[in-house]
């Protein structure tokens, strides 16, 4: 069942953004050993955003199924 839009939390976001803040960009920017200390933070280059996309892997679903054939071997038992 779903949740009435009337009751959802207001702040979170539907989607992925595609603009990081200022801070962001930097913190990227260092972890690619593209920032130098001392450096103006204005007019910073362009970083590209990742968008994180979670699916359930091959393990995850080998054991969901795996899990569902004990619980009905366990049924079958009784």
């Amino acid at each position: 069942m779903s949740i009435d839009k009337s009751l959802r939390r207001k702040n979170t976001l539907a989607r992925a953004r595609s603009v990081l803040k200022r801070a962001e960009r930097i913190k990227v920017l260092e972890e690619q050993d593209r920032w130098k200390e001392g450096q103006s933070p204005f007019g910073l280059p362009k970083v590209r955003v990742h968008k994180v996309v979670i699916k359930k892997g091959k393990k995850a679903k080998e054991e969901a199924k795996e899990g569902a054939e004990a619980a009905a071997g366990g049924e079958a038992k009784k």
